[in-house]
């Protein structure tokens, strides 16, 4: 990728400018198109096929990078350097033809991911209409009508997917054909009801069985209707777009690393950059409360973070991973070119180039001008952001995904903590006895139970409680019950436990993954150190032994060699607690850290001298 020299004067913190993003989706373009079919209907890039097979995963190709092209020509006014416009106009134009050997698979039950395919296409028609739509026979126009009308009836996933109908049905209106208008009613009406407050929406599910918090908060529950409003005019189908994306946005510039790392946390993490998708949308439309320049650092910063690392395959596209290839984060549904849905990360094209978002100076973040300690109690998440390291901390407390899982958990949601350095404990080849950031039990199999539905009873400042009911392999839940507090202090995290359940059933209780490709992190004490960050869990009550590390290969998105430090111990009662002080950060000193546990509930001290009591109240509301 080849990219223009740094500018240091106007972005001090990451040296880009709109010149390196026009760049970037040159250089990500480019390499997609050898792998387009003879009427470039379909790119099928190299890999393993996804779960909607091959032609799908075709219209995967030409649908997303279509979108990039897409927002790179509208962002220039029209100008397309390597010239694919014509190339994208013949493959819609073979695509919606039923009767060309390029044929797209039609919006139906039998490949409902071309709806999602559909959503990128219309985007990118509307972006582009002058220069492509506008010059089409009226045969294809028709043709690609009559595609798109089969999103209407479809059945679809109850999550962010009821936005890709509306999406289709928007720019059918524009050309005086649209979908059910009842229908497209119920899918806004569905939209809503994932509305949590405070800027969150969850993605699917509801309150009694799931909560599912993620990144597709930004890149789909706020962008899709601010953007639809923006290229096609606001007809009142979500009136609270605009103050709900900037509420959003006050939370989310929290969660970005001083690297430009986003929070490693939810699903489709491949989409990396994505995670700009909502900033830029908030400058596009006003909606935002961050000041230009601070947009432009959040935005760029995560575009530099993964071309500073490599992202791409030697191919030249982006990979199926965080970094590199990295399989075992990679869901079902992911297709060889689904992580060009980073096109989205490309919002900010649209700006003008002399937009205050494109010329002022860049503005530090939050966790670069001060340690952050936030709490966000709509998604059940309290942050702690240190700046000597630039590290931002996720302590999670209400999401879960639990209601889409068929037995055990899913670490990208259910662990206790996600950061902007880790990942979670993936591919674990005995999963049955490890998990990174958990609490959990062991029965006498030596299986252990993963974190359930999560129920939250309290988030508010540092200090953030929850409890479930443990799950085990075979899906079933219980006996007894985990109730967990966890009070933020820097880069340590003081966390509680009452555990009531059998007796025989011991205790096991890990921290944070920490994970180098070269060398192998360094471990010492039962501390973990790895690419300048060190990883420690220090028992200090209710524990019968000391902590251990497990070295494990190829479980983190991070790099090959990880380690991850833990505890089992023996509890002996059916009620037992326990504290443990975990910590992530460039330089961990425990200070006057101590816990005791006095009459069912836990003294401690933090770190820093502070004093903390917990008291744990067997209810739905901790007190």
């Amino acid at each position: 990728m080849l990219l223009p020299p740094l500018d240091l004067a106007v972005s001090p913190r990451t040296g880009y400018t709109r010149a390196h993003w026009l760049a970037a989706a040159d250089g990500l373009l480019a390499p997609a198109q050898p792998f387009a079919s003879p009427g470039h209907a379909l790119i099928s890039l190299p890999g393993r096929p996804s779960q909607s097979g091959p032609r799908s995963d075709g219209l995967e190709g030409f649908a997303r990078t279509f979108l990039l092209l897409s927002l790179r020509v509208r962002g220039a006014d029209g100008e397309d350097p390597a010239g694919l416009l014509q190339a994208y106009a013949d493959g819609l134009a073979h695509g919606v033809d039923a009767a060309h050997p390029e044929a797209w698979p039609r919006i139906d039950a039998d490949c409902r991911q071309t709806i999602v395919e559909a959503c990128s296409i219309v985007l990118g028609l509307q972006l582009t209409r002058p220069w492509l739509w506008d010059g089409l026979s009226s045969r294809t126009q028709e043709q690609a009508v009559a595609w798109l009308t089969g999103a209407s009836g479809l059945e679809i996933p109850d999550n962010n997917w009821h936005l890709f109908r509306v999406a289709v049905d928007r720019f059918l209106r524009s050309v005086g054909a649209p979908l059910g208008a009842a229908e497209i009613e119920r899918d806004v009406a569905r939209i809503e009801e994932f509305y949590v407050g405070d800027g969150w929406f969850r993605d699917g599910g509801d309150a009694q069985t799931s909560d599912r918090f993620d990144h597709y908060c930004g890149w789909a529950m706020h962008t899709y209707p601010a953007l639809l409003d923006h290229l096609f005019g606001d007809i009142g189908q979500f009136p609270e777009t605009r103050p709900r994306l900037r509420r959003f946005l006050e939370d989310y510039v929290h969660l970005v690393g001083a690297d430009g790392a986003p929070m490693h946390q939810g699903r489709s993490l491949i989409y990396r950059f994505a995670a700009a998708a909502a900033p830029w949308t908030g400058a596009l439309v006003g909606a935002t409360p961050l000041e230009p320049g601070l947009t432009r650092r959040l935005a760029s910063g995560m575009l530099r973070h993964f071309v500073d690392r490599g992202f791409t395959t030697p191919d030249g596209v982006p990979s199926l991973g965080w970094y590199q290839p990295f399989s075992p984060m990679v869901q079902s549904y992911s297709a060889p070119a689904s992580p060009y849905w980073l096109a989205k990360g490309f919002i900010g094209l649209l700006l003008p180039a002399d937009h205050p978002c494109w010329v002022d100076r860049e503005a530090d973040l939050p966790v670069e001008r001060a340690d952050q300690q936030a709490s966000f109690a709509a998604p059940g998440f309290t942050i702690s952001a240190t700046r000597s390291d630039g590290v931002v901390r996720l302590s999670n407390h209400g999401s879960d995904n639990h209601a889409t899982l068929s037995s055990l958990d899913d670490p990208h949601y259910s662990r206790l903590a996600y950061s902007s350095a880790t990942a979670p404990m993936l591919g674990v080849h005995d999963s049955m006895s490890l998990a990174d950031n958990h609490i959990g039990l062991i029965d006498s199999a030596g299986a252990l139970s993963r974190r359930s539905r999560i129920h939250r009873t309290s988030v508010s400042g540092s200090f953030a409680a929850s409890w479930h009911e443990p799950m085990w392999p075979d899906g079933s839940t219980g006996p007894g019950r985990i109730d967990t507090v966890v009070v933020s202090a820097g880069p340590w995290e003081l966390r509680c436990h009452r555990i009531e359940a059998p007796a025989e059933l011991d205790v096991f209780e890990s921290g944070w993954q920490l994970a180098s490709d070269d060398p192998p992190p360094k471990i010492d004490d039962a501390v973990v150190r790895a690419a300048g960050l060190t990883s420690a869990l220090l028992p200090l009550a209710g524990h019968d032994g000391s902590a251990q590390v497990v070295q494990t290969e190829s479980t983190s998105a991070f790099g090959r060699y990880a380690a991850t430090p833990l505890i089992r111990s023996v509890r002996g009662a059916p009620v037992t607690y326990s504290a443990a002080l975990v910590g992530l950060g460039a330089d961990l000193d425990r200070g006057k850290a101590a816990a005791e546990v006095v009459d069912g509930r836990i003294e401690a001290t933090l770190p820093d001298g502070r004093p903390v009591r917990v008291e744990f109240k067997h209810q739905d509301v901790l007190l």
